[in-house]
């Protein structure tokens, strides 16, 4: 019965669960809705790479997964890359008065292997909008063809949270989306 009831909680009209395959950067995740995709090429040191971007947004929160790909024979560029990506983030949440916990955790590659990563809770104060908070986690992942990937998966919560923000950012919609998120 307590499970019936757990699962009509977590169907709540809101939420459209689904499996969203994306065989080109290489992965498949489960997000609350279907998400819209874009793609775009950014430039980094007279490189083009390519960026996708599949996001979804329900209330309060932003769900997107990025996938940057690194070109076969540049895989130097990953830590500058990872650098710049993460860099941006924190230091906004720094400069912003806000704070930054990172938190080791595991997640499970499309073969069901395990990997170490780190989760970030992110919070950005602002006059304008207030307090926002990020749940993130950046993995890189080098396919069987060479090429590296630099996913980031995250949800942006953009109203304050009335409590503990590891509490609040680990709730079932938002673990769904993170553990569910399954490289090659």
């Amino acid at each position: 019965m307590f499970a019936a009831i757990c699962c009509l909680a977590a169907c709540s009209p809101q939420f459209d669960w689904r499996v969203v395959q994306s065989p080109q950067e290489r992965y498949s995740a489960l997000f609350p809705g279907k998400p819209e995709k874009i793609q775009r090429r950014i430039a980094y040191q007279d490189q083009e790479l390519l960026q996708t971007l599949e996001a979804l947004k329900i209330e309060d929160d932003i769900y997107s997964i990025s996938a940057t790909q690194i070109p076969i024979g540049q895989s130097s560029l990953l830590p500058k890359i990872l650098d710049l990506l993460q860099g941006n983030l924190l230091s906004r949440a720094k400069e912003s008065g806000g704070q930054v916990i990172a938190e080791d955790v595991l997640y499970q590659t499309a073969a069901r292997q395990k990997q170490a990563t780190k989760d970030y809770l992110i919070q950005f104060k602002s006059k304008g909008t207030g307090e926002q908070w990020m749940r993130v986690r950046w993995i890189t992942r080098v396919a069987s063809d060479g090429a590296v990937w630099v996913y980031q998966i995250s949800v942006l919560h953009s109203k304050a949270i009335p409590s503990d923000a590891k509490t609040f950012l680990s709730k079932e919609e938002y673990a769904n989306f993170f553990d569910e998120f399954y490289p090659e």
